[in-house]
């Protein structure tokens, strides 16, 4: 049996849009993995949901105003709740947060 060119465009419209929902429902599953602070990955950097909370003692560096939404690793919008982090990889930050990794833009 032989296979005409619109059966085969129908078949493969078919497989890509199932494809993209599957890509779309895993990225929703992403965005809901948010960094605790209690993650090693996050207490080795000094991670604090809200940037007030740093440990100054450990981070003199840390300055008011600094958070990770004005980050230059900071992946989401500055006016989003949370964001990606490249230093975290799929886990998002608060926004308000603030981490050891802190760089300007």
């Amino acid at each position: 049996m032989t296979t005409t060119r619109r059966e085969f465009i129908v078949a493969a419209s078919g497989v890509a849009a199932s494809l993209c929902a599957a890509l779309a429902s895993s990225r929703d599953a992403r965005a809901d993995d948010k960094l605790s602070e209690s993650d090693p990955a996050a207490k080795a950097v000094g991670y604090v949901t809200v940037a007030a909370k740093v440990d100054k003692a450990r981070f003199p560096n840390y300055k008011a105003g600094q958070t990770c939404s004005n980050c230059s690793l900071f992946q989401g919008n500055p006016t989003d709740d949370w964001g990606g982090c490249t230093i975290f990889g799929m886990k998002q930050v608060a926004s308000g947060g603030w981490c050891g990794s802190y760089t300007n833009m």
